[in-house]
């Protein structure tokens, strides 16, 4: 009998170190640091985010950003491409419900898809470049983080390189879509050549659309043709048809050259070489720079940031090997006049009008 109680009371004590095993497992599996990773999405426009100008920039952003951060590129930091307009919705709408802590727009063509999307989710934290989002009273959204550029002001930087480098004095500027986006950059360019060059021929068209690089190739062969030796491609992966043409006539022993956009686009144009400079845009800087106020529970949210000149958010390309140095200097005048605000560059067509007339 006295066996029998010493072995049970022998698998009590088991049972009873057992549980309190299991319990301090438990409490300590609960006090421990691991935490949520912080998550950080984007959805690009049609471009697609190797358009090796504005949507693989704002994704080289997000990744520096993730990478500084210790986060898994691909999961806790994604993309999500877009190939038609219709996608942008539910591309915003899979990071949201997926907790994302912040979601991308990526480009003006998102604006109505990202309000209604904040609208319907006023907990989310969501950021579009290029645009300010608003509510249906016209007020900013408090859980969106607008991110706009001082295009015109980089445009009118490669317009002093191409108008003091054309040999023809024909020189061509090719939009993506019409907008009031894309305008700031051709009339910000055209502004610039003609300070330096009012003899200048300045040829403008538009593709409609971002994600044409068959259209861009045309419209900058009928440019060349008409004796334009420089060329402004403002267009996303459109623009890459520029480049293409550009390539293609160096070949036959034709120099011509193309002026890039977004990023440093000087490698897009070897190894023919036809890379004159690009006008960097820093959406990179802004994605990575909201994710951080982000991360840090300093979301930006109802706020319009904007970058130009004075932020280091617009400008030309570090590669400058194919600018002479009396353009270089000349950039470097301009833009101390820009940011000094002697020179107001324009972004209308009304205004463009306007400064013609400060020339004379």
């Amino acid at each position: 009998m006295l066996k029998k109680r010493i072995a049970i009371l022998v698998a009590c004590v088991v049972v009873l170190a057992t549980v309190l095993t299991g319990c301090g497992s438990s409490n300590t599996s609960g006090s421990s640091t691991k935490t949520t990773a912080f998550k950080a999405g984007m959805v690009t426009d049609t471009g697609g985010v190797d358009d090796k100008s504005f949507n693989q920039s704002s994704w080289e952003g997000l990744q520096k950003f993730g990478k500084d951060n210790n986060l898994k590129i691909g999961t806790d930091v994604k993309y999500l491409q877009s190939t038609q307009a219709s996608d942008y919705s539910p591309n915003l709408n899979q990071l949201v419900h997926q907790n994302y802590n912040v979601v991308f727009g990526i480009g003006f063509l998102m604006q109505n898809d990202v309000q209604k999307i904040a609208e319907q989710n006023p907990n989310a934290k969501l950021g579009i470049i290029d645009a300010v989002a608003v509510d249906k009273n016209n007020k900013p959204l408090k859980n969106v983080a607008s991110m706009t550029f001082k295009e015109e002001q980089g445009s009118f930087l490669v317009g002093v390189v191409a108008g003091l480098t054309t040999k023809t004095n024909k020189i061509g500027f090719v939009g993506g879509i019409n907008s009031a986006l894309i305008k700031k950059f051709e009339n910000g360019f055209k502004a610039g050549v003609k300070t330096v060059n009012p003899k200048a021929q300045i040829y403008v068209q538009y593709a409609g659309a971002f994600n044409a690089p068959d259209k861009g190739q045309a419209i900058a062969s009928t440019f060349y043709t008409q004796g334009a030796d420089i060329i402004y491609a403002a267009a996303g992966d459109t623009g890459n048809g520029v480049f293409t043409e550009a390539k293609n006539r160096a070949k036959t022993g034709k120099k011509v050259w193309v002026i890039g956009v977004d990023k440093d686009q000087y490698a897009q144009g070897l190894p023919e070489n036809v890379t004159l400079t690009s006008m960097v845009k820093r959406v990179d800087k802004a994605i990575y720079d909201v994710a951080a106020k982000t991360k840090a529970g300093k979301f930006p949210g109802g706020q319009v940031l904007q970058y130009g000149l004075e932020q280091n958010g617009v400008g030309i390309a570090p590669t400058t090997k194919n600018v002479s140095k009396k353009a270089l200097d000349a950039v470097n005048s301009y833009k101390q006049k820009i940011v000094a605000g002697s020179i107001k560059v324009p972004q209308t067509d009304a205004e463009y009008k306007s400064f013609l007339s400060t020339l004379k």
